[in-house]
């Protein structure tokens, strides 16, 4: 436990940096182009996010676990993973590159209400090659739990893509602010790129040559995962913002998105750790009892710390709409308890699904992402028509509620599913 909270204060230490870009960012946001911007760079950051995951799906998790498994071994026994990675890679951007510039007017029509947007679009799916060279080092790196290194790179990268979107926002106001958004990931493995250019690792044998069918293989059962996820919540998302939007207008749509982009900020110094140290330690485990035990164990200390984090948010929630936007989001403010209830129950609920990832078990994780993103969406439906922007939170807490009785229940049961030693003696 002494590693977990040495990893989480290091990547408090990333995320630190990484909220105090945020509030920077988000002020401009907000002072250029108001609520209405933020529910239309809300909408463009969700289909960002879905781009780069699936894009980025050879890339994160499969390349996390065999490189965490393999590198004691040397970099020649992780090179088949990382070629067949790099070679899924290409063939998605081969695929969504072209399809997505001559589909740009109906994506920009279907999500913004408007086609004016389709040069935005061509910029998203052009640069999502470098998004994809930006998570695999880093995805390398965390293999290797090279910890202080992955935040040294981290905050590096940070600083200059923050600087590089400030500089755009102020110049181009809401377009500088998509244009931003759109080319954030890409910067950052541009940068991540010349920085470790020299690194062992980096040689071009151990990323180009034969692969295995069976490499190609393992890395596609994480590829569904990561598509899953990528997909399947940036839509749920994009479908609850539509939903306020119809129901009560593009400034409650942006009041909500304010609170949301909150709830990331201060999520993400857990959601990084977990990334960091729970992913690769879980990958290691082989017996039931002993994943269960060291999801126990990081439970005991990750919830406590969620919880604190969430009523210092609540209790916080003025000062951080003065500071991270302006007055007219001061109606956000009554939008927070309920959606900080629901950010302790994901969290919580992540822990117990992470085997999900660790061990590879694509039909359960599939499945359940699937489920509970339509369930959430649908329960949006049902409350916002009565309880208005507080409908979609209440949805958020319930959905997740939900979510955590189904992984804490079915773990056994999906470690169970994979060929291999979860005995549960």
């Amino acid at each position: 436990m002494k590693k977990l909270l040495s990893v989480t204060f290091f990547t408090g230490l990333l995320t630190l940096s990484r909220m105090m870009a945020g509030f920077l960012v988000s002020k401009a946001i907000a002072v250029y182009t108001g609520t209405a911007g933020m529910a239309l760079l809300g909408q463009a950051q969700n289909l960002i996010t879905m781009l780069n995951g699936i894009v980025n799906a050879p890339t994160s998790s499969a390349v996390v676990r065999y490189t965490s498994e393999y590198c004691d071994k040397g970099f020649a026994a992780c090179s088949p993973w990382w070629r067949a990675s790099g070679q899924w890679v290409i063939l998605f951007c081969v695929s969504l590159i072209p399809t997505g510039v001559i589909l740009s007017k109906y994506i920009s029509l279907w999500l913004f209400e408007t086609p004016d947007y389709n040069w935005l679009v061509c910029v998203i799916f052009i640069v999502l090659p470098f998004s994809a060279v930006s998570t695999l080092i880093n995805s390398v790196i965390n293999g290797q739990q090279q910890y202080k290194k992955y935040i040294a790179l981290g905050i590096v990268s940070l600083i200059i893509s923050t600087v590089v979107m400030l500089a755009l926002i102020l110049w181009w106001g809401i377009n500088g602010a998509l244009i931003a958004a759109a080319i954030q990931s890409a910067l950052i493995g541009v940068v991540m790129f010349v920085i470790c250019i020299r690194q062992p690792w980096m040689k071009i044998n151990l990323w180009w040559g034969k692969v295995g069918t069976e490499h190609r293989l393992k890395i596609g059962s994480y590829i569904l995962m990561a598509i899953a996820s990528a997909i399947s919540m940036p839509l749920a998302l994009i479908a609850i913002r539509k939903i306020i939007i119809v129901n009560v207008g593009w400034d409650a749509a942006g009041q909500w998105q304010a609170v949301w982009k909150i709830s990331e900020v201060y999520l993400s110094v857990i959601t990084m750790a977990l990334g960091i140290y729970f992913l690769p330690q879980l990958s290691k485990l082989k017996n039931y009892v002993d994943i269960r035990n060291e999801i126990n164990k990081t439970a005991l200390i990750i919830v406590p710390v969620v919880i604190l984090m969430a009523l210092c948010v609540y209790f916080l929630r003025d000062l951080a709409i003065t500071v991270l936007f302006t007055e007219s989001f001061r109606n956000a403010r009554d939008l927070f308890g309920i959606q900080l209830i629901g950010d302790v129950l994901k969290i919580s609920s992540w822990l117990y699904a992470y085997p999900m990832i660790s061990r590879g078990a694509t039909k359960w994780f599939v499945g359940s992402e699937i489920v509970f993103s339509i369930s959430l969406v649908v329960m949006t439906a049902i409350f916002v028509p009565e309880f208005k922007t507080d409908g979609a939170n209440i949805a958020y807490m319930i959905n997740y509620a939900v979510y955590f009785i189904f992984v804490f229940t079915a773990m056994k049961h999906i470690l169970r599913d994979k060929k291999g030693p979860y005995e549960s003696a």
